[in-house]
Parts: structure tokens; C-alpha cells; sequence
């Protein structure tokens, strides 16, 4: 007698496994999503801790993210979120949008 899986038993192997991927998949993506909306929010912060930096320097608020950016103390990539929102400052705080 051979020995190995016949076609029916491999066939609902690779059903049950497929349908345990579908059921996985949409809460990665919320896992995902919450991770990029908190990254987010800590770049925010990120960025209302520059704007005190640029306070202390210069004596006044910076007008944009760009100033932040000219006064080194932020890098270009902390103007936009992994989500896709950029960072704004409206008087004289932080906000992603």
C-alpha cells in the first residue's frame, strides 16, 4: 500500500487554510491602521516639542513646518505621517492632516 495524502485531504487542508487567512486579514489591516494613526500622533507631538526648541531660539513661533525644517530641528520626512496626512502648525501648535 502507498502511503502519502490523497487529493480530497489535501484539498480540505488547503480550504481550512485559506479561510483561516480571510478571517485574519481584515483585523490586520485595523491592527495597521491603528499603528499608522498612533505613529502619527507621536510625530505630532514630535513636532510640538520642535516648536517649543524653535521658541526658545529665535523668541518667536515658527510660521510654518518649513521653518522647523530650516532650524534643523526636524527632517523633511517629519512633515507627513505614514498615513499620508501632513503635519501643519495653526497657532503655534501641531496638527496632522
Amino acid at each position: 500500500m502507498k502511503k502519502g495524502f490523497t487529493l480530497l485531504e489535501m484539498v480540505v487542508v488547503i480550504t481550512v487554510l485559506s479561510i483561516l487567512f480571510l478571517l485574519t486579514i481584515p483585523n490586520i489591516q485595523k491592527v495597521l491602521d491603528i499603528v499608522d494613526e498612533k505613529g502619527c500622533e507621536a510625530l505630532v507631538k514630535v513636532v510640538d516639542s520642535s516648536i517649543i526648541q524653535y521658541r526658545l531660539v529665535f523668541s518667536n513661533s515658527p510660521i510654518s513646518v518649513n521653518d522647523l525644517v530650516n532650524a534643523n530641528l526636524i527632517t523633511q520626512e517629519q512633515t507627513k505621517c505614514s498615513n499620508g496626512k501632513i503635519i501643519y502648525i495653526n497657532d503655534g501648535q501641531a496638527y496632522a492632516k
